[in-house]
């Protein structure tokens, strides 16, 4: 990728190891403008989810199981008491996080972690939850009130691949997205629908099931899918022309996704898939479409290990004004799509040079993109139109 002179402040944090963080203040060229991207916060632990308070202030979740409050200049708060015990093993641990449409009446937050089982037959499994609780207003702010509105069945004994984006649509239901736990022995419950494996589901604020989702009526399937056939959606947006539901998700070895859920519908994992597995052999029935299962929306192969998802919509970069952004984790990028209402017309690869894995994409109120960094010392990267 072609750079401006570069303004790089290359200080190593963790001097010689392959996680070490720099502080970034640099121009770089793109096909349709030139952006800087600079280095807001630093030292974070795996971060994995950022959603904006009303102030401008982020809330950023960190896979050891610590929520903060970071200031716009960078400055980031002690671990906020009242968050729900994790199971931070591997992928495992906080994961997303995501404000309640009317925040600013009843402040809520959402939260997606891995959950222990606690009962015997339970033990060293887990599952992903959805946990909300009430952020006080003060100078120490906790959660109170937490409690758990949705828990993934059945608990397995797994630590990769749970899912776990969460998204409100325009008229207040709440979607989490949910993996189907990676083994081989786990997988065919992706297209079980007694199973919340391999699942987008929808729910209400309060957890509870709202009567147009598509198996309510259906003997035997578990009342909150909405859509099945998933393998690891960590990625999520509404789209903002059509309010619809956009995710990606992790293929095997190739056959990233994008996909739009429609209600019912099944998106094949794994009885069809782009890629193949780890071990180069083909996955379910080798073929990558079957009748009655949708096909990709968009796919990437080799895999780019998508990940956060953002529509940009903000006048801050004009030129990037309608595209949208997914994360890349074993392609350490930024990716920039272009569209044409739902098609997806070309596909930008950026801050490959930079090397860092990125795990979620927003747009803050200052119409600027903010990054997380998937690393020991992880960054909020923020990028900018360049002067």
């Amino acid at each position: 990728m072609p750079r401006i002179p570069s303004l790089l402040l290359a200080v190593c944090l963790l001097a010689g190891s392959a996680g070490a963080a720099f502080a970034l203040d640099e121009n770089i060229a793109t096909r349709e403008t030139n952006i800087r991207v600079e280095t807001v916060a630093q030292g974070l632990k795996h971060p994995w989810g950022l959603a904006f308070l009303p102030d401008g202030n982020m809330l950023v979740t960190e896979r050891p199981g610590f929520l903060r409050i970071v200031t716009p200049k960078g400055k980031i708060g002690n671990a906020i008491y009242g968050v729900p015990q994790v199971d931070a093993r591997s992928q495992g641990g906080l994961l997303d996080v995501a404000l309640d449409p009317d925040f600013a009446e009843n402040r809520f937050v959402y939260l997606t972690y891995s959950e222990k089982g606690d009962a015997p037959e339970n033990k060293n499994k887990n599952g992903t939850a959805v946990a909300r609780g009430r952020l006080t207003e003060s100078m120490s702010p906790q959660l109170k009130d937490v409690e758990v509105i949705f828990r993934q069945q059945p608990k397995e004994a797994s630590t990769n691949h749970f899912g776990s984006r969460l998204v409100f649509d325009r008229e207040g239901h709440l979607f989490v997205t949910l993996g189907e736990r990676q083994q081989e022995k786990f997988r065919g419950q992706a297209q079980d629908l007694s199973s919340h494996l391999g699942k987008v589901v929808r729910i209400w604020p309060d957890g509870s099931v709202p009567e147009d989702n598509p198996f309510v009526d259906k003997e035997g399937a578990l009342p909150e899918i909405w859509s099945y056939g998933h393998r690891n959606p960590q990625g999520a947006a509404l789209n903002p022309e059509t309010g619809k539901l956009w995710e990606n998700e992790h293929g095997p070895r190739g056959g990233d996704e994008i996909n739009i859920p429609e209600p019912g519908k099944n998106y094949g994992w794994p009885v069809v898939s782009n890629g193949v597995n780890y071990n180069g052999t083909p996955v379910g029935t080798g073929k990558k479409s079957a009748p009655g299962m949708e096909d990709p929306h968009y796919q990437w192969t080799p895999s780019i290990g998508a990940s956060g998802m953002a529509f940009y919509t903000g006048d801050a970069i004009p030129e990037w004004k309608g595209n949208l952004f997914v994360g890349g984790l074993a392609i350490p990028s930024l990716r920039r799509l272009t569209l044409d209402g739902d098609k997806v017309l070309t596909d930008e690869p950026l801050l490959e040079t930079l090397g860092l894995r990125i795990r979620d994409v927003r747009q803050g109120p200052d119409g600027a993109l903010y990054l997380l960094t998937d690393e020991e010392e992880g960054q909020i990267l923020r990028i900018t139109k360049a002067e």
